[in-house]
């Protein structure tokens, strides 16, 4: 194995990267309405991009979408970007969020002054976006679903998620909606699995 790059070899470049969204998604974007009142509205949407996304073969077939909980202004959609941006931590909540906090400017969507947020997901965050949910400050969670089915249909690993996810979400002020639109959600992963795109799992699962 190669030792590590020296401090004195190593440049700025180095010290820095960048996660976009692929090119296809600003165009997206703009073609929604600024808001989506109902939740299924704002599912529906989120579904539709993690279709395009496997669809344009720019990422897994995962999104999600940060809004104003009570009125249904978006602030962004995300997608997953974890192969394309060589980084295992790019998937669509990480995208979504950290695209949300900049654009308001804020690390906290719960912070004072600000709306309260939402994540909307199409299905249950992994291990790790479990995680960022409880750091971001939103304070509603909508999921498509969760369960084995994804795993089971796409072969994704999601990680060992908490068994009381939903009581630590409850207490720290984030409320969870679930099975908005799962039918749908399973369509796509189902889609997905059938045009045998690649499973990037870390070490291929193993």
């Amino acid at each position: 194995m190669s030792p590590p790059p020296s401090s004195s070899t190593v440049s700025a470049v180095d010290l820095r990267f960048t996660l976009k969204l692929p090119e296809w998604a600003a165009a997206e974007l703009n073609l929604l309405p600024p808001v989506l009142p109902t939740l299924t509205e704002r599912m529906a949407a989120v579904i539709r991009f993690s279709r395009l996304n496997f669809q344009s073969q720019t990422g897994g077939p995962f999104a999600a979408g940060v809004f104003e909980r009570d009125t249904g202004r978006l602030v962004v959609i995300g997608v997953n970007r974890v192969m394309a941006s060589g980084c295992s931590s790019a998937h669509a909540e990480i995208m979504a969020l950290s695209l949300a906090q900049k654009r308001l400017g804020s690390y906290d969507l719960g912070g004072t002054g600000l709306p309260a947020h939402q994540l909307v997901v199409n299905w249950r965050p992994c291990a790790m976006c479990y995680g960022a949910v409880l750091w971001s400050g939103v304070r509603s969670l909508v999921i498509a679903g969760e369960g084995p089915e994804l795993e089971q249909i796409t072969g994704f690993d999601e990680g060992p998620v908490h068994p009381q996810w939903r009581d630590e979400l409850a207490r720290r002020g984030v409320e969870v909606h679930q099975d908005v639109l799962r039918e749908e959600a399973l369509a796509a992963y189902r889609e997905f699995a059938a045009s045998r795109q690649f499973v990037y799992n870390a070490r291929l699962g193993k």
